[in-house]
């Protein structure tokens, strides 16, 4: 076994599969019936699920576990009538849970997969709790907001308030934080490392998959991995910096980066390799690929100023290691982007204009809805325009409305120091570069749907209007190139599953026989838009799925079950 060649990225180098004709009986290191790979919400969800049919079950990491969920707000977005929503006075039902994602999942899975997503909803919810999750009705006042304080647990975490996604049913919060204080991803995480724990789930830490091992008939039957020696001094500055990197990332991004190149430099220069045999099946449940710079400039090149939302792992080694054996991959193109204005809850109140000065969404909608157009349809440019009246009212709720420091202080810093200021329209145009009629046609616009003599163009509710007549008029620069205001950006991409049962698909549309994929490593619910909650929640779904599939052996029963079905 060759060690791979160095490079400077911080990327996992992955390799041409392995065959198991070149591989003598006692060069496996340890054999399982499941090998989980990738130990966040999708990996531990994938293994609970895996020793709960009665698997052995080993989970590597090629860190110590957590990944991106570890770092998220910790929100599963469940629905459908949940003990949180009765409790807080909502009706729910899985059908009005199904009718809203509809809108927002665009197609990117099969209806009936839908439909089994909304249904388990609050089964999936019960099943966090059972594994020592809490969560809690507490609603949030005041509106929409992009997180809520500590202290509430319940709230509408996507676009169920707008018009344009609402359906007949009256709309209920779906978005279950975590019960904890800050951002409750690692707490969230932490349950499930736990249970995986007690659960008698090996972990392999400190491993990077870099191939595949497959047979003579193409099957996947383990993983080398490469690990750094256990308790060793390089092992201990792998963590140190690894975790430094990730506790840092949102102060100094750069910094972070270059802290990544050095742990992966101890990997390739340190790390030894493992092979483990897997009798049963291969999970890949490492993330996505916003880290991985090469994959975003071939797919998403329209995105690569964001800020990268996400984890260090989020390198796409799980998607490569799938495309090594031949998987197909779909969406790769597809990032998410949030362009949160709420809080302040008045911002939504303000016009979203592109750089000639043209309103182009309705600035209602989920950070995403609005992120999405900005960085794909107006180059990553845009202005929030504010009166000096509505202005004023958002400087006083970031100030005093108890926000979060992310919300409130780059808030303010927006208003506060990069803003441009006109007098009238006109004025403000030119200090932009904007066309002085265009943006002065859609403020007038606005201010007519404002007044009720007009209907809004973008069918913003009534609530969020509010007419915008007091000069000086100010642009708050949203664009992303705004160091004050990062828009921050997760890929939705990867390899295309089997939905009954989470088999990785080869490019006729057949499953790998003994490969597996649960997370954003796969395509599911969350890889047309994302909303809050949806990918932790779709972490839950694919990753039961995927573990349950393997340890009974579902994979090609489900298969000819769908030939069948099409027949």
């Amino acid at each position: 076994m060759s060690r791979p060649a160095a490079q400077h990225t911080s990327n996992t180098d992955i390799l041409a599969p392995l065959r198991a004709g070149d591989v003598a009986e006692d060069a496996w290191h340890d054999s399982c019936d499941v090998l989980v790979i990738g130990w966040g919400a999708a990996g531990a969800c994938a293994a609970l699920e895996a020793r709960a049919h009665g698997a052995q079950v080993i989970v590597a990491d090629r860190f110590t576990g957590g990944g991106a969920s570890a770092k998220s707000g910790g929100v599963v977005y469940a629905g459908g009538g949940t003990r949180q929503q009765r409790a807080a006075g909502f009706d729910d039902s899985p059908q009005a849970m199904f009718d809203y994602l509809k809108h927002e999942t665009g197609g990117v899975i099969r209806d009936d997969t839908l439909r089994q997503f909304c249904a388990d909803s609050v089964s999936n919810l019960n099943w966090l709790e059972s594994h020592g999750a809490t969560y809690a009705h507490s609603v949030p006042p005041g509106g929409k907001t992009s997180y809520p304080s500590d202290g509430y647990f319940l709230y509408y975490s996507g676009n169920e308030l707008v018009p344009s996604h609402s359906g007949p049913q009256a709309p209920a919060p779906r978005g279950h934080r975590t019960v904890g204080k800050g951002q409750c991803g690692a707490v969230l995480y932490g349950h499930l490392q736990d249970a995986c724990l007690r659960a008698g789930v090996q972990p392999l830490l400190q491993a990077a998959a870099r191939r595949l091992v497959i047979d003579d008939a193409g099957s996947v039957i383990g993983a080398e991995l490469w690990r750094l020696p256990t308790g060793s001094r390089e092992a201990r500055q792998h963590a140190r910096l690894a975790a430094r990197a990730e506790r840092l990332q949102n102060f100094a991004p750069g910094y972070c980066d270059r802290l990544r190149q050095t742990v992966s430099q101890l990997e390739r220069e340190h790390a030894r390799p493992v092979l483990i045999r897997a009798r049963k099946g291969v999970i890949l449940s490492t993330g996505g690929f916003i880290f991985n710079r090469d994959l975003i400039r071939e797919h998403a090149p329209k995105f690569r100023r964001n800020f990268k939302v996400g984890a260090t792992g989020c390198d796409g080694s799980g998607l490569r290691l799938g495309q090594s054996v031949g998987a197909q991959s779909d969406r790769l193109s597809r990032v998410s982007a949030w362009r949160f204005i709420n809080p302040p809850f008045c911002w939504p109140k303000g016009i979203v204009v592109n750089t000639e000065g043209r309103r182009f969404c309705n600035e209602e909608v989920y950070g995403a809805t609005l992120g999405q157009p900005l960085c794909e349809e107006q180059g990553g440019k845009a202005w929030l325009v504010l009166d000096a009246r509505l202005r004023k009212q958002a400087i006083r709720q970031a100030l005093f409305d108890g926000y979060w420091w992310f919300q409130a202080l780059p808030a303010l810093a927006l208003m506060l120091l990069k803003v441009r200021k006109g007098r009238d329209a006109s004025q403000l145009a030119a200090a932009c570069g904007m066309h002085g009629a265009t943006l002065e046609s859609a403020l007038q616009a606005y201010n007519a749907g404002a007044r009720g003599t007009a209907p809004d163009a973008f069918g913003k509710s009534p609530g969020s209007r509010q007419v915008l007549d007091q000069g000086p008029f100010y642009a708050c620069d949203i664009s992303v190139s705004n160091p004050v205001f990062p828009l921050g950006a997760l890929t939705l991409g990867g390899l295309k599953v089997d939905e009954h049962t989470g088999a990785v698909l080869d490019g006729h549309g057949q499953p790998i026989a003994g490969l597996y994929s649960a997370g954003r490593t796969a395509i599911g619910i969350a890889s047309h838009l994302y909303i809050s909650g949806l990918s932790l929640a779709d972490c839950v779904f694919s990753g039961r799925r995927a573990g349950k599939a393997v340890a009974i052996g579902t994979q090609a029963r489900s298969f000819a079950h769908d030939v069948a079905s099409l027949g």
